[in-house]
């Protein structure tokens, strides 16, 4: 498991990269474009490849979020259209920069029939994804709950991948706050213990390709999301110990563990960095 945190593409893909090193992270994760809008990119291939190189030499692991309006959920129509154009442009930015893949929350939809929902998610993935022959994947993100239901359970998010066409591009990003506020992760003892081994029984720990260690400011079930850093939210450090000394995790291909934590004014993410690794260790 390989520890790190979000960080900024201001100064390109290559120099995020060397930020993650400095502040002594194993992995990170980055927008690679604009967060708030699914406008396409035309990004520097030559900043990118030489990021994947840097993470290569340095066993260096990346993901990228896609933008805040991402909606795998979206009905057909021009939006759907923009939203898996928006998504092959993330999936081929993450793959010249040589990460794991593009993670996408679940999704939620407005209408009256939950079910058409469940279809248009595995309609939009499945339309960008066709054709697709690059090595990221599309890393599926679970939800706290806030406004829907969707997407909060394993038992969902193993359905939809292997309902979709291409099951093999597609992986899961564990969010720990997430599932803290959605109830996914309780609050009673061993609750980590439990909700590792049923993980384990439905095939979602197979396909887990990168988990989002965050605290939550707000209690477990709350269905609000609300991050905090490590051992000064809800969460608290026990539970955290729990999930990070976990030996089914270690037993996982390499792992990325990024922090989407506040960080404290004047400051970075490598105090909070160097405690997750003692957490681990002790």
């Amino acid at each position: 498991m390989q520890i790190g945190c979000h960080i900024s593409i201001r100064g390109g893909y290559l120099e995020a990269a060397k930020t993650a090193v400095n502040l002594g992270a194993a992995s990170f994760q980055y927008f690679p474009k604009n967060p708030r809008s699914l406008s396409i990119k035309a990004f520097n291939r030559h900043d990118a490849e030489s990021c994947a190189a840097f993470c290569r030499e340095h066993g260096l692991l990346s993901i990228a979020h896609t933008p805040y309006p991402t909606n795998l959920a979206v009905g057909e129509g021009a939006l759907r259209e923009a939203t898996v154009a928006s998504l092959r442009n993330d999936l081929d930015i993450a793959d010249a920069c040589g990460s794991v893949g593009i993670v996408v929350h679940f999704g939620k939809y407005k209408g009256t029939d939950p079910l058409q929902g469940y279809k248009n998610i595995i309609q939009c993935l499945n339309e960008t994804l066709s054709g697709y022959a690059g090595r990221a994947m599309v890393l599926i993100e679970n939800q706290a709950g806030e406004g829907s239901a969707m997407g909060t359970t394993l038992e969902e998010l193993v359905q939809i991948r292997s309902l979709c066409a291409y099951p093999q591009l597609i992986g899961f990003c564990l969010d720990t706050c997430h599932a803290f506020a959605s109830g996914l992760w309780s609050t009673t003892e061993r609750a980590w213990e439990r909700l590792e081994r049923k993980a384990d029984e439905l095939g979602y720990l197979q396909a887990l390709r990168a988990i989002h260690l965050n605290d939550s400011v707000y209690s477990g079930g709350a269905c609000k999301d609300r991050h905090a850093m490590i051992g000064q939210g809800e969460i608290g450090e026990a539970r955290f110990a729990s999930l990070l000394r976990s030996s089914r995790l270690r037993q996982l291909r390499e792992l990325p563990l990024v922090l989407e934590t506040p960080v404290p004014q004047g400051s970075s993410h490598a105090p909070e960095i160097g405690r997750v690794k003692e957490l681990m260790l002790h």
